[in-house]
């Protein structure tokens, strides 16, 4: 062995502080820049556009301790694709999903978004997420909040160091901004393009996005300002085919209530061993969004003296989003008429799909008395608002000592932009559906009505409205973080360097919900109080023209849109005529601004870490070696509102309404701690071929609903049970012994080949239990003595006309509901799910495949990854129990392909992500899982530079237009199917 002298020359400092940032990532924050190597010192590789971005790129993952992906912006306020999301599946192993067409959130290694810490600059960010009908838990990062111009890197740690912050057990994803004084002298540059969606079909056809950048030092470069601003408008629209309610799986040999009947309707009856499911609905959905962007950033440094260095910089975020939804939907009510179902091998694990399904809701009901077509409306607005303050003083103490104080207070904030909610629906109907038939035998469900005798199909004069649910959906997230960090250098020796630091952060978030829902699901008024001219045709068949099959001659032929704004003035007048209060605002429709559950988890956390970092030789090869440990300490205290129930009211066929009134506070305390102990190894093997291996612990915390401090009780619920969710404070994170090892060769300017493989075991894996008890004790009308009265005088079950026979006989409260009696009528049975950590141990590992290749000076060049993700985490679509599951675990893979001159830039980008477990409960809380199946996306960019200061280009997003799709246990068991259309931009880009 070869003790090597350190000589602390610029070169070294610059390569140092690159090291060392791969290694404590918040130093990387202050940008991974080689400004400091003096010119003659190593070769000068002189490349633009691609060429530098994919170069910058290979350095950052060659300069890095452990497995690090990076992406580099081409120039200021260029980066490589206008959404930060949909650059960063280019990386190996990182998959995205998407939402309303655009990248959102992502996957790195089979975990999901919430097992992905995202930084800014080194900071831990808040995130705000919102749910449609529920109090949102999560913690991941939408990275549609961010305009991909303000960004000059995206770096993603595959690997842990004790330097590096904690929560992410998938990766820790850094989006690094630019700094004035790393970019000395003036610069100034201007974007502006039109963006083309054909999905939209109200909205405008080409709508604006700009941006600019402003960055000037003064005073020989100590002092320097930048300016960042974006803003952009965009329209879409996304139909879809969806089985919102879900599914409720049965085994072929059950006689519940629901299943099969046993009449020889069905071909290919599923046998005893066979397990199959009957489906709750189908609905049609239009929709279209309408987003408004704006992005800011000020950033401010000074360098009074050549050691130190300060920055103050304030970043803001504000997304805000319309959604109008029309909808036409079908409610199955256990009534399966006839079909068919795949045929299954009646062994243990068959698992049958439905090919034809019929129900007869509503069979036998005379024209305005039988089964409804939903004809639902939605309007409504939310928000998302991210402001960070931060301030940052990095002194260069001695030559040998480094040390650095960094502070920011951000916050995130989401909720509805209006007193119409953050969400909603008012549900148009016509009650004359007497038999619905589906084909699933592709990948779009055609549904096709039976009307009662004498009506020939949808008609506004039959048209009125039934019941709605306006909800309010909140979350405001803050973080208050202080780091203190320093590296000491040493002059000889194998250990070069030493990274020590503290920290404390204080987390604190508020997620809330409410809900003013009129459960009038048996109609409100009369058709004769909905004029006809608020009741719109529109032809169905044609916007699902990319989906539909050959069975789609079978679609209903059309269905009928209203307006959010027609339909509250007429139920507003019906509730002035009757007297009738619709909720919180009296006789208009309006969200509850009182929240019904409404928690608040503060977490604080301290961390402490050390890590010698070393530098020797074995024979003749270099060695890097970084060995830390890294203490976290967390407290968790949460308090949460939620309702006091008072009872049960039986609101339609099959739906029961939970009643409540006022409120009480439950509060619980947790904690756990930790030491998280990383290893770091890279050897060169020879000149520019490295051997790494890594060897870390990591922890991913969990989700805000687990760890709430109550339990809540779905308002909604069935003739046999109810639903709830109960938190856990005490519930441990997930905890990760991470093995890496991986391969590189550098083998040419910008060309590199690396192969990786992984190893992730997973303790404490979080996932749902679920327990039934009768808590609360509330009674239900359902199988009591007035039930058995009435099935014995009708002679039927039938849910509708027992429920009708109460309403005939008077049996109902002083408000006229349906209520359960206390000390007659059986009591309810809750069914809560409660977030529990397994005792297993769970395996995931693979392997990451990437070649990156420049032809020499031919302009061209190639991007190829492919990543293969195994575990013992498969769902079993055979068992109806609750599964502890890793989401989102899927191969990927990536082919991009480019070409670049002096003028020309021309990319297409193809990106391919296999089928992945989205969730393990689907729209009706029961354990069924939802896959989304495998899917592919091409895109292309060509630009021009018309000048030196000048450039135009266009860019295709899913130049193909692939849509996507979701299923349940089978493929034939459909939860949704997505149209989405290609996205195109036009526009130019100016450089002053």
């Amino acid at each position: 062995m070869k003790t090597k002298t350190f000589r602390r020359t610029r070169l070294a400092t610059s390569l140092s502080l690159i090291m060392g940032a791969m290694a404590t990532m918040p130093a990387l924050a202050q940008e991974t820049e080689y400004q400091d190597v003096e010119a003659g010192n190593f070769e000068v590789i002189e490349v633009s556009g691609i060429r530098e971005s994919l170069t910058k790129s290979m350095l950052t993952k060659k300069a890095a301790s452990g497995v690090v992906d990076a992406i580099s912006a081409e120039d200021i306020g260029k980066f490589p694709d206008t959404n930060l999301a949909e650059s960063m599946q280019r990386i190996t192993g990182v998959a995205i999903d998407r939402s309303n067409g655009e990248g959102s959130k992502i996957t790195v290694r089979g975990f999901g978004p919430d097992y992905n810490l995202v930084t800014l600059n080194g900071r831990q960010m808040p995130a705000a997420n919102i749910e449609a009908t529920s109090a949102s838990s999560s913690r991941s990062f939408d990275f549609a909040n961010l305009a991909s111009e303000g960004v000059s890197a995206v770096e993603v740690y595959k690997t842990s160091l004790a330097s590096q912050p904690t929560g992410g057990i998938g990766s820790t994803v850094n989006l690094v901004t630019a700094k004035p004084l790393s970019n000395p002298g003036f610069k100034a540059i201007m974007g502006a393009k039109g963006v083309i969606d054909q999905s939209t079909e109200e909205g405008d056809s080409v709508t604006p996005e700009v941006s600019g950048i402003y960055s000037q030092t003064f005073n020989d470069d100590t002092f320097g300002i930048q300016i960042f601003g974006a803003y952009q408008d965009r329209d879409a629209g996304v139909n879809s085919a969806e089985t919102g309610n879900g599914w409720i799986p049965f085994y072929g040999d059950s006689g519940d209530w629901n299943s099969l009947p046993r009449d020889g309707s069905f071909e290919n009856y599923p046998g005893p061993n066979d397990l199959y499911a009957i489906p709750q609905n189908l609905a049609y959905n239009i929709d279209e969004f309408r987003r408004t962007r704006v992005n800011g950033q000020l950033t401010l440094q000074y360098a009074p003296t050549d050691d130190i260095t300060t920055t103050l910089d304030y970043t803001y975020s504000e997304l805000e989003t319309r959604t109008r939804r029309q909808q036409i939907s079908t409610w199955f009510n256990g009534a399966a008429a006839y079909g068919e179902y795949t045929q299954g091998t009646n062994e243990a694990g068959s698992v049958v799909g439905p090919v034809i399904f019929a129900d007869a809701t509503g069979a036998g009901g005379a024209p305005g008395a039988a089964g409804d077509i939903g004809l639902g409306t939605s309007d409504y607005e939310t928000f998302n608002e991210n402001k960070s303050l931060g301030f940052n003083v990095e002194w260069l103490a001695t030559d040998n000592l480094t040390l650095e104080l960094d502070y920011h207070d951000s916050q995130a904030e989401a909720g509805p932009g209006n007193n119409l909610g953050s969400n909603n629906v008012i549900s148009g109907v016509q009650f004359d559906r007497v038999l619905t038939e589906v084909d699933y035998s592709q990948d779009f469900p055609v549904m096709d009505i039976a009307y009662a005798d004498g009506v020939e199909g949808l008609n506004p004069a039959r048209m009125s409205t039934s019941g709605t649910s306006f909800r309010n959906s909140y979350m405001k997230a803050e973080i208050e973080q202080l780091q203190f960090r320093g590296n000491y250098y040493f002059d000889t020796g194998i250990v070069t360097s030493i990274d020590f630091g503290l920290s404390g952060i204080e987390v604190k978030n508020r997620s809330a919900y409410s809900v003013a829902q009129r459960d009038t699901w048996g109609g409100y008024g009369s058709p004769e109080d909905y004029p006809d001219d608020i009741f719109v045709q529109e032809d169905l068949p044609g916007k699902f023209d990319d989906t539909l099959g050959s069975n789609g001659d079978d679609l209903e032929p059309f269905y009928y849109a209203s307006s959010m704004q027609d339909f509250l003035s007429a139920i507003s007048a019906v509730a002035v005529a009757n007297g009738d209060d619709l909720g919180p605002c009296g006789t208009e429709l309006c969200m509850d601004p009182n929240y019904q559950v409404d928690r608040v988890i503060e977490e604080t956390q301290w961390a402490a870490y050390a890590q010698a970092n070393m530098e020797f030789d074995i024979a003749t090869m270099p060695v890097w070696l970084s060995v830390g440990l890294r203490y976290e300490d967390t407290s968790v205290d949460s308090t949460a509102q939620v309702p006091r129930i008072t009872g049960l009211a039986w609101a339609a066929a099959n739906e029961y309404s939970v009643l409540d009134e006022g409120y009480t506070n439950t509060s619980l305390e947790g904690g756990y701690d930790h030491l998280l102990p990383s290893v770091d190894f890279k050897m060169e093997l020879q000149e520019d071929l490295f051997l790494r291996a890594s060897y870390s612990k990591t922890i991913t915390r969990p989700g805000y609903s687990d760890i709430q401090g109550g339990l809540t009780v779905n308002q909604l619920a069935r003739r046999d049970e109810g639903t709830g969710t109960s938190g856990n404070p005490n519930l441990q994170p997930f905890e990760s012994t991470n093995i890496d090892i991986a391969t590189e060769y550098y083998y040419g300017d910008g060309s590199y080949l690396s192969v990786a493989y992984f190893d992730k075991e997973v303790e404490n894996f979080i996932g749902t239990d679920s327990y039934t008890d009768t808590l609360f004790d509330i009674a239900t009308p359902f199988g009591g003595p007035r039930y058995q009265e009435a099935a014995e005088a009708l002679g039927t079950t039938d849910d509708a006309a027992i429920r009708q026979y109460f309403l005939d006989q008077g049996y109902v409260n002083a408000e006229g509901l349906i209520v359960g009696i206390d000390g007659e009528d059986p009591l309810l049975p809750i069914r809560v799910n409660q977030a529990v950590n397994s005792e297993d141990t769970r395996s995931i590992d693979g392997w990451e495949f990437a070649v990156q290749h420049l032809f020499n000076d031919t302009g061209f060049g190639v991007i190829l990854n492919y990543t293969i993700v195994e575990g013992d985490v498969e769902y079993d679509n055979y068992s109806r129990e609750t599964q502890f599951v890793l989401r989102g675990l899927s191969d990927t893979a990536n082919a991009v392909l480019f070409y670049e001159n002096e003028q020309w830039e021309v990319r297409a980008a193809w990106n391919w992500r296999d089928k992945f477990l989205v969730n393990t409960f689907d729209g009706n809380g029961l354990a069924n899982p939802i896959y989304n199946e495998a899917y592919d996306q091409l895109d292309i960019n060509v630009r021009y530079q018309v000048n030196e200061d000048l450039e135009v280009f266009v860019e295709g997003i899913n130049v193909t237009g692939e849509y996507q799709r979701t299923h349940g246990r089978h493929p034939n068991m459909l939860i949704g199917v997505y149209d989405v259309e290609p996205r195109y931009n036009i526009g130019a880009r100016y450089s002053f």
